[in-house]
């Protein structure tokens, strides 16, 4: 059986697919069950490019898999200590290690979370760059190792509500099943999976109600809000601020992947 790992942050972990037993799915698992694969699911919330590169990595060579997902860096985004040549390197040398133990890797270009987040057009712009900046070292990171690289950033669905979870940040259960077979079709001929096991597109557990997704935006969303407010948004601000200050867009320096 071929053994697939996910490395990555919550994306991957699965928030946003609950199953009716009280546990996460997600498109990793999807995936692995299209692909008739063994899956390590390694991914934690919150994890960001080097935690990925330091934590999840040696694991992932331990278990020598014949396919690994490294989907990664929104997270990056959303922090004010925002460092587009740091992740460069952890993400190149996360892939690179893979690569070199043999394993098929499966990388992705990620979509803008302001568009979803419906930010104002002055603090999204920033939050439109940094993602831009990460998909510029995951595009240079593919094409460097030869990844199977989606790219979901521009995929024409990413952005139809229903793709997402109340908190407009992880997939629903829709969009977990864009994700897997988007990633499907790329692995299913270098595999030799045959298309017809190529995953659903339609749920097959009921959407939440909108009780249930006010009742999470009156709890945990107002949390998550609340810790952001102390980190992302003072960072965006502050971006806004030079701009208008300058009257010049905010300038994030082209990355040169090691070795490049």
């Amino acid at each position: 059986m071929t053994s697939f790992v996910a490395l990555g942050d919550s994306i991957t972990a699965g928030y946003g697919d609950p199953m009716p037993g009280g546990t996460r799915r997600g498109w990793a698992a999807i995936l692995a069950d299209a692909l008739g694969a063994d899956l390590h699911n390694l991914a934690i919330s919150g994890a960001l490019t080097h935690d990925v590169a330091l934590r999840q990595l040696p694991r992932a060579l331990d278990l020598r898999p014949d396919v690994a997902a490294v989907v990664v860096g929104v997270n990056d985004t959303l922090r004010g200590s925002f460092d587009p040549a740091r992740i460069a390197v952890m993400l190149d040398s996360t892939v690179a290690a893979l690569r070199t133990a043999g394993a098929l890797v499966l990388t992705a270009r990620l979509p803008d979370p302001g568009r979803m987040f419906r930010l104002p057009g002055a603090l999204a712009r920033p939050l439109a760059r940094r993602i831009q900046a990460v998909n510029e070292v995951a595009d240079e990171v593919a094409a460097r190792h030869g990844t199977l690289h989606f790219n979901a950033a521009d995929h024409p669905a990413t952005y139809d509500r229903r793709m997402w979870s109340v908190d407009r940040l992880h997939p629903s259960e829709r969009g977990h099943r864009l994700l897997a077979a988007s990633f499907f079709d790329l692995v299913s001929v270098a595999l030799g999976v045959p298309l017809a096991a190529r995953p659903s597109a339609e749920p097959g557990n009921p959407d939440p109600t909108f009780a249930a997704q006010a009742w999470w935006m009156a709890t945990r969303g107002t949390q998550w809000m609340a810790r952001r407010s102390t980190d992302l948004v003072p960072s965006l601000a502050k971006m806004m601020v030079t701009e208008w200050l300058t009257g010049a867009p905010g300038h994030l320096e082209k990355v040169t992947l090691p070795g490049g």
